[in-house]
């Protein structure tokens, strides 16, 4: 049996990627899931790291983040693949990297080595970042209730998109940065060249 496609997006809140994630997901009949939560165990630790009024320190946000992506990669994402079914995530490993070690600041190289540990070999084919100006996902972001992330500082998420950046600046061959910043139409078009390349056609 084939192992299945395994596509990710990425890239700071409000880029759009959840909606994108979703499309390609449901046109192609894939199974979509997201980090942090998309599990039972998951879902009690995302209510503890969007919480923000719970105060954390940036290791405990990486160990807690690492534990649902651990989990969500022996559970959902490799039974999936190796059963032959399609995986499209709405984030993955590479949202540690830039939210707890570009933006918060924790050691990279101890932040790759544990991300490694806790997700093996379980490696997208290719990562899609639909990357958005700072202003423009400020814009689009609700003003009233928000996370943990959304509600950090300019230069937070400034940190973390040219982190996003770096990452897929350093691996051409597995990462696509789209301009999120499009319509929805442009952005799907973008997209979809971006699956035929990898040999994926809409379904």
């Amino acid at each position: 049996m084939s192992r299945g496609r395994f596509v990710v997006f990425e890239g700071i809140d409000a880029s759009g990627k959840s909606t994108q994630a979703r499309r390609v997901a449901d046109e192609r009949a894939a199974r979509f899931t997201f980090e942090p939560g998309d599990t039972p165990l998951g879902v009690d630790l995302r209510r503890w790291l969007l919480d923000a009024s719970a105060p954390m320190s940036p290791v405990t946000e990486s160990l807690l983040m690492l534990a649902d992506r651990s989990h969500h990669a022996a559970t959902v994402i490799e039974p999936t693949l190796a059963a032959g079914d399609s995986v499209v995530s709405d984030r993955y490993w590479a949202s540690s990297i830039a939210y707890q070690g570009y933006g918060r600041g924790v050691d990279l190289a101890l932040l790759r080595a544990a991300t490694e540990l806790a997700i093996g070999a379980c490696q997208p084919d290719v990562t899609i970042l639909l990357d958005i100006p700072v202003e423009v996902a400020d814009e689009r972001r609700l003003r009233d209730h928000r996370d943990r992330f959304e509600s950090a500082d300019v230069a937070f998420h400034e940190r973390v998109r040219a982190g996003y950046l770096e990452l897929a600046a350093a691996d051409p061959a597995h990462w696509r940065v789209i301009d999120g910043a499009g319509d929805y139409e442009t952005v799907s078009v973008a997209i979809e060249a971006v699956l035929a390349e990898i040999g994926w056609p809409g379904g």
